[in-house]
């Protein structure tokens, strides 16, 4: 079933700093931007010393996306993105805060990896500019973290997300917005020191050019350019007198900086900090600021899903071939799987989601990449891999879903693991599983032989399995292992009845 491409898309960057929403007409396959908002919620500074996110700054962040929802509420779900960054991969409340925040917006929110986050970035940069074969340097300074990039074209190469944002090294060297020499350099300090380990990856001779892409960058090109201190994006020595500049001073309410955002002011020595620390350690002499981030790396990936280049089906065949998983096997998996699903959706006993597919489709490329490490307990590692591997494209509830439906794809069968998915996936992740667990078990013999003719229902908890012609008669092996199969599934409240 083919679903109409959306005219309207938006994408929603839940940032440390910053939520951004941005909202684009889409005909053709050509965008154009008809919304922008941008709110300072900074979020990152209402994390305690728990890591809990703090009752305030929830109410701060539930009524931007109450403004963002009334905007974007009513779209279809296929044509909006919305991502939470570093506060939110940190935060241990994060969850009881995500189904209010979904709840205020109408959509679902996903937390990426600052892997992914990096490579996000990238597209919304490489998006913005003119393409060229040369390598670039992009740089983003969020609230909590800080991401590097090397690529060419639309390819990122290399990525690195670094747990230091604006607001987390403001509130940590700045605190009340004190300021001292011997406070920025402690800063300076601290940025190094989380790059040292990078320093070789992204020195000035393994790239071209370097591309700032945060409010954080902007706002200190705009500082520079209004003093004179640069004509030209970001500098070096613009940096050196702009940090000489904040030294003169101990507290962030004296410095003259009319043209920088206000909001912006007490979370900026943060970010000068980290630019400044960048420049020195990586060699750099000048960074040109660009207009693209991660808002617009989200449209992109959007638009990606859309017309059926899903970078996570592209990250899947990586990852099997990686763990040299036997693909025509797998491919067997994915055909008997699709026809258990293709006769499930029939008769209504699942309802059509698109995902559904993606996800089951994934499961049976994946399920068996735990092998390359041990044949025992392969689904355990297979699922490890899954759940905690940087996997482009996936976030972190994708690759939790993907996870549990191959850790528990054969063996003992558990409902448990399924209730902490969010919904819906909570209740249709269970009947993923299932189908995966008899495309496995019919399949078992490896073989290339068509399959007996079957059909197949599931109503609740009852399974029902129908071979033509008593084929089932003929094949013993299979009588066995559905046998098996029915002990394993009544543990958990299943009935498999076959003939």
């Amino acid at each position: 079933m083919q679903t109409q491409s959306p005219d309207i898309v938006a994408a929603v960057d839940l940032g440390s700093n910053s939520f951004h929403m941005i909202v684009c007409s889409l005909k053709d396959g050509k965008l154009q931007t008809i919304d922008q908002l941008k709110e300072m919620v900074r979020l990152a500074s209402g994390l305690d010393k728990n890591n809990l996110l703090d009752e305030a700054t929830q109410q701060r962040a539930l009524a931007c996306l109450q403004r963002f929802g009334q905007r974007i509420g009513h779209f279809p779900p296929k044509s909006v993105h919305v991502v939470g960054t570093n506060t939110l991969r940190t935060a241990k409340n994060a969850q009881e805060f995500l189904i209010k925040a979904e709840q205020a917006l109408n959509h679902r929110i996903h937390i990426i990896s600052g892997i992914e986050e990096a490579r996000l970035i990238y597209m919304g940069v490489a998006f913005s500019l003119s393409t060229g074969n040369q390598l670039r340097l992009v740089m983003d300074i969020g609230g909590g973290s800080t991401e590097y990039i090397i690529g060419s074209e639309n390819t990122p190469k290399e990525k690195e997300s670094l747990y230091m944002g604006c607001v987390s090294v403001s509130n940590k060297f700045f605190k009340d917005g004190k300021l001292s020499r011997s406070a920025f350099e402690a800063a300076t300090l601290f940025a190094e020191q989380e790059l040292e380990p990078f320093e070789q990856k992204f020195y000035r001779t393994n790239w071209d050019e370097a591309i700032g892409a945060s409010g954080s960058l902007r706002s200190i090109a705009k500082v520079l350019q209004a003093k004179n201190w640069s004509n030209n994006g970001i500098t070096r020595s613009g940096l050196e007198q702009l940090v000489g500049y904040i030294n003169h001073y101990s507290h962030i309410s004296e410095l003259n900086l009319p043209e920088l955002d206000p909001e912006r002011l007490p979370v900026f020595p943060g970010g000068v900090a980290i630019a400044y620390a960048t420049f020195k350690t990586l060699g750099i002499e000048q960074m040109t600021v660009s207009d693209g981030a991660l808002r617009e790396g989200l449209i992109q990936d959007l638009l990606g899903r859309i017309y059926n280049h899903d970078i996570r089906s592209e990250t899947t065949k990586k990852i099997a071939e990686r763990y040299h998983t036997d693909q025509v096997h797998a491919f067997r998996i994915k055909q008997t799987a699709e026809l258990i699903l293709k006769q499930l959706l029939e008769d209504n006993s699942l309802p059509y989601n698109e995902n559904i597919k993606l996800f089951l489709n994934w499961a049976a490329e994946l399920h068996e990449i735990g092998r390359d490490i041990a044949h025992s307990q392969y689904h355990k590692h297979s699922a490890y891999i899954i759940e905690h591997g940087d996997l482009a494209g996936f976030s972190q509830q994708d690759q939790t879903l993907l996870a549990t439906i191959i850790r528990s794809h054969r063996r003992k069968f558990s409902l448990s693991r399924f209730q902490n998915l969010p919904a819906p996936w909570n209740n249709w992740a269970p009947y993923l599983t299932i189908i995966l667990r008899l495309a496995v078990l019919l399949r078992r013999n490896r073989h290339d032989e068509d399959l007996p003719d079957f059909k197949i229902s599931i109503n609740k908890t009852k399974i029902s399995l129908k071979f033509s012609n008593k084929a089932l008669s003929q094949l013993p092996l299979t009588q066995a292992d559905l046998a098996l199969e029915a002990e394993f599934l009544k543990a958990a409240g299943f009935s498999l009845a076959f003939t």
